[in-house]
């Protein structure tokens, strides 16, 4: 890095796509009520369009029939002669009160029943049975069955009340908790974007004026009083201010922004008044892009949710066809009143209690728990694949680092200290807006330096800075300076410096009066956290790549000190792709990581693409996944989560579909002959069951412990 590379240049974050974590968003909601609906918010009913079975249902709808269902379940349970006699005592009788299991059920039959008989429907039509139809066709039979046996017509013993209200409301359940886990992400994102005020102030030639956001564009410039949020995404172009991004970042600390610094939407000017240039509005905001994702994310479909479908529809046509064959060959052996209850019952139990919450409370609960891990499904099929992965190829800069200079070493000459030679430095840079004079002054402030009063600055392109301190001149630059003065570096000093170039570090050299008199070294900061990320899936049996533009010196610095396996340097941002095909071409099944910045055609290509910073960089549009947050150690909750939900999937599925084949031919009465028959009664029992343990077992996936910081 010479002179013109490190200064003369403002600071910014151009360059790189805002992030927003999900776990700081959650607490944004009270926020910003009083600014009214957010823009493009999605409705419930939008967000669950895209799901055919919940089309045109809100999860408030199935929330609010569901705690109805559960309340006139109640009386409906205790007062079923089947029930009671399961249990073993006698429902208490007064005038009128078998007639409460009746005329409840009815209303639960219509109430409750009515999104499964709609959705049945519609399914009956497309000619494309599922697990609506299911449930539909037994809620149905249940009905008519029990409406029979409660009006003594032929005799039959085929109270199913209990059951069908049980079943409506395990249903309604278990929608309603899909939906809300769904819907999860939204409603936080909704309550971020509430944050932007109603107005802003812009700047005209002759003061301002008060305008609505939908006036706002690009190349505007608002004025943001102290205490104001900020309504679009911008940069500073007159003061400085300290920022509350709390409601963005979830940090509590106030950040200092200045002339050249980005800001976003929604976050609050504390202490001082700040010009902004309008960078983006609408749609191209931070804001937008992250909801458009998680609108995807909620239209996205999933291979093993189309599993569970195929099973269904297999069920519908295995309970169909079941139900024929019962009913012809006991009515064959002449025994009408057991043709029918058999046939009932294999026709109630066959609905998927099991198999309709087996894979959507999976895919719910690990939605909800990757957004709470600061990661953004946008397409589940990510999500499962992740599981398979054989390597993770990183980009490096601002993912696996931090994409900014950070002061690594100094170097002075025999008599002067290091103490006082990064003072010097830091004086000299204390007034410079730039990246590197940032971290050389930060760093001496980190190590308790007592930095100088410098006056006079001066920047000179391409050769480096100037300033009086104490009295001397004092300059700090790269080789351009040195050439410049006609300098050279004492051989002691020159043979660190030699090192430091060596591993691809930028070195600024210190001259004091016309004397060199030291050197630092400043590098790209890698993040803390990408060490544990590393080992962490190499102990997942998961290899570590990383692939950069940067020389290859550079790279292999890197690579040593995180002890990645693989290294691809000298790459071109349009030949990333090139190198995870290389990879794809060894049989490695590849997760491409990158920042978001000129990315795309690899994270396309990868089996799983991660784009590390939710934005409006097309890279995110490339992308299966999106983690929130800059912290690459979310890719282990990824491999995580994918693995734990892969196996409850498969878990449930097993149960299901098991429990379905082997207790239908039981309800037939293929074993009656050997005196084994699941009585009505029982096979409900059983259903029940069988739903209890499968909702459990999928809820097991919340102890899984995603929080990045805590992933080993």
């Amino acid at each position: 890095m010479n002179g013109n590379e490190s200064h003369g240049h403002h600071h910014g974050h151009t360059g790189h796509v805002q992030t927003v974590p999900v776990e700081a968003i959650s607490a944004a909601a009270h926020h910003g009520a009083q600014h009214g609906p957010p823009p493009r918010a999605l409705s419930d009913e939008h967000v669950v369009h895209a799901h055919g079975q919940h089309a045109g249902h809100s999860t408030a709808m199935f929330k609010n029939r569901f705690w109805l269902t559960l309340a006139l379940s109640v009386p409906v349970v205790y007062f079923s002669p089947m029930f009671g006699h399961l249990l073993g005592y006698a429902p208490p009788e007064f005038p009128g009160s078998t007639w409460i299991p009746p005329v409840l059920g009815t209303v639960i039959f219509v109430y409750g029943g009515q999104p499964f008989l709609v959705g049945g429907v519609r399914e009956l039509r497309e000619r494309k049975p599922g697990m609506m139809l299911l449930i539909g066709m037994a809620i149905s039979v249940a009905f008519v069955a029990s409406w029979v046996t409660s009006l003594g017509i032929g005799g039959f013993a085929l109270d199913f009340w209990w059951e069908l209200a049980l079943l409506v409301a395990i249903m309604l359940l278990g929608h309603w908790i899909e939906m809300r886990a769904l819907g999860s992400a939204q409603g936080a994102l909704d309550a971020l974007a509430a944050l932007l005020p109603d107005e802003a102030e812009r700047i005209t030639p002759t003061g301002t004026e008060t305008v609505s956001l939908a006036e706002l564009r690009t190349g505007d410039v608002v004025l943001v009083r102290s205490g104001a949020r900020m309504p679009a995404d911008g940069r500073i172009v007159e003061g400085q201010a300290e920022f509350d991004e709390s409601m963005i970042t979830g940090e509590s600390k106030t950040v200092a922004r200045s002339v050249g610094d980005s800001v976003i939407a929604g976050t609050v000017a504390i202490d001082n008044t700040v010009r902004v240039e309008v960078t983006a509005v609408g749609d191209n905001t931070a804001l937008a892009g992250i909801q458009r994702l998680v609108a995807e994310a909620q239209a996205s479909s999933s291979k093993a949710q189309a599993l569970a479908d195929r099973a269904a529809a297999f069920l519908f046509y295995f309970a169909a066809a079941a139900g024929i064959i019962t009913f012809l060959a006991w009515t064959l052996l002449g025994n009408t009143p057991d043709a029918v209850t058999r046939t009932v019952t294999v026709l109630v139990i066959a609905c998927p209690h099991a198999l309709g919450l087996a894979i959507p409370l999976v895919i719910a609960i690990s939605t909800e728990q990757a957004a709470r891990a600061g990661v953004l499904i946008k397409n589940r099929m990510a999500l499962e694949r992740m599981r398979t992965v054989d390597v993770v190829l990183f980009d490096k800069t601002g993912t696996l680092t931090k994409g900014e200079p950070e002061l690594k070493e100094v170097a002075a000459v025999d008599g002067v200290k290091r103490e006082g030679l990064l003072a010097l430095a830091a004086a000299v840079e204390a007034d410079s807006e730039h990246p590197v004079a940032r971290a050389i002054v930060q760093a001496a402030r980190r190590q308790g330096v007592d930095i100088p009063t410098a006056s006079g600055f001066n920047s000179f392109t391409g050769r480096g800075v100037r300033a009086t301190v104490e009295g001397r001149t004092v300059q700090v630059g790269g080789p351009a300076l040195l050439r410049e003065l006609g300098a050279e570096e004492p051989a002691p000093l020159a043979e660190s410096t030699r090192t430091w170039r060596d591993r691809g570090a930028a070195v600024l050299h210190v001259v004091d009066d016309g004397r060199v008199v030291g050197a630092v070294s400043l590098e790209d900061a890698i993040r803390p956290e990408s060490r544990d990320a590393v080992s962490a899936l190499q102990r997942r049996g998961i290899k570590v790549a990383m692939v950069t533009g940067d020389a290859r010196q550079v790279a292999q610095a890197v690579a040593t000190e995180l002890d990645i396996d693989e290294v691809f340097a000298e790459v071109l941002p349009a030949d990333k792709d090139e190198k995870v095909a290389e990879l794809q071409q060894r049989g490695l099944k590849v997760a491409m990581v990158g920042d978001g910045v000129n990315d795309s055609p690899a994270l396309a290509r990868a089996e799983v693409g991660i784009a590390i910073g939710a934005g409006t960089d097309v890279a995110v549009e490339s992308a299966g996944v999106v983690l929130a947050g800059n912290d690459p150690r979310a890719v282990l909750s990824m491999v995580d989560l994918s693995r734990a939900s892969y196996r409850k999937m498969w878990q449930n599925l097993a149960w299901a579909t098991g429990y379905n084949i082997l207790a239908i031919p039981l309800a037939a009465g293929v074993l009656a002959f050997a005196g084994l028959v699941l009585s009505p009664a029982a096979g409900a029992v059983l259903m029940s069951a069988s739903t209890i343990v499968v909702a459990l077992n999928a809820q097991l996936l919340r102890r899984l412990r995603l929080n990045p910081a805590q992933v080993r």
